[in-house]
């Protein structure tokens, strides 16, 4: 997920302009330092969500009365890698010793290739300006990517990252993984979609909760030994989720990670990738300064 602004739609700009005018009132002011400072909030995108699961940066991920309740564990960090802080990630995947992350914001949005083993990208492709790139995840013949809002999925070839075509979706398009034989996309909500590979056609969908209770914002996603890694949007939390039934297996707390944190408030966890040939995963976030290489305990 994006930008806090377009979750919080008419709402936020109906609050802001309700506490311009206080402001201006308790100051009897009506000059630009006490009507533009809400404004200015706004265009940064610095104010939190208020609604969903996780409500601020370090919310907990809900775990209603139901079994199966999931069982809340923690991130071991391996070692640590530089990372772009300039890179809005939104999403991740590692190929061989190749790194693919796509990123977000209008007039950034971008995908790129670049070593495991550090250095620059390989190959860098821009999206277009009125698109805000999301998820990805590379097939053997294609690299999907989302974008937010558009409700368009690219083709890319995986070695150019040029598009070939594009397929279009409903609903917002937010996190997305292949796990080996389907597509797995998130789009805000509670729900997984599964999508044929190649036409990117639905063909079914999950419901995901924790304990009974729906689990909505999830955003990133990675399919990791027949289950779905996820993130949900505003927390610093991971959760493993068994994608026959929807039910949230594990609950891992990644707190610990990118301390101190960057100061923008969209600097949230996002970007989870599993290394071949082990059982750890890379976990990042928008605007952070690293990679870790973690081992999910519990």
């Amino acid at each position: 997920m994006r930008s806090v602004l377009g979750t919080l739609g008419p709402l936020a700009v109906t609050l802001s302009l309700v506490g311009a005018v206080a402001a201006c009132s308790a100051t009897g002011s009506d000059d630009a330092g006490g009507t533009t400072a809400p404004s200015a909030s706004l265009a940064s995108s610095s104010m939190p969500t208020s609604s969903g699961s996780g409500d601020t940066t370090g919310g907990q991920v809900p775990v209603g009365p139901s079994e199966p309740r999931p069982a809340r564990g923690s991130v071991e960090v391996v070692r640590t890698l530089e990372h772009d802080p300039r890179l809005f990630t939104q999403g991740l995947q590692v190929v061989g010793d190749q790194i693919y992350e796509s990123t977000g914001q209008y007039g950034g949005s971008q995908v790129q290739r670049r070593p495991l083993a550090g250095g620059p990208p390989t190959v860098s492709v821009p999206m277009a300006g009125n698109e805000f790139g999301e998820g990805l995840a590379v097939t053997p013949d294609t690299l999907w990517t989302l974008t937010w809002t558009n409700g368009i999925a690219h083709n890319r070839d995986p070695q150019t990252l040029e598009v070939r075509s594009e397929v279009p979706y409903a609903g917002e398009g937010w996190g997305l993984c292949h796990d080996g034989a389907r597509l797995i996309m998130s789009n805000g909500s509670d729900e997984l979609t599964f999508r044929d590979p190649v036409t990117f056609e639905p063909t079914g969908t999950v419901s995901v909760t924790s304990g009974g209770t729906p689990v909505d914002q999830i955003n990133e996603l990675e399919c990791a030994d027949g289950t779905v890694l996820a993130n949900v949007w505003m927390t610093d939390e991971v959760i493993r989720i068994d994608p026959a039934t929807g039910a949230v297996t594990a609950i891992y707390d990644a707190s610990a990670l990118e301390q101190p944190r960057p100061a923008s408030r969209e600097a949230v966890l996002n970007g989870i990738a599993a290394l071949p040939g082990s059982e750890n995963v890379l976990l990042t976030g928008k605007l952070w300064t690293s990679l870790y290489e973690v081992r999910l305990i519990g």
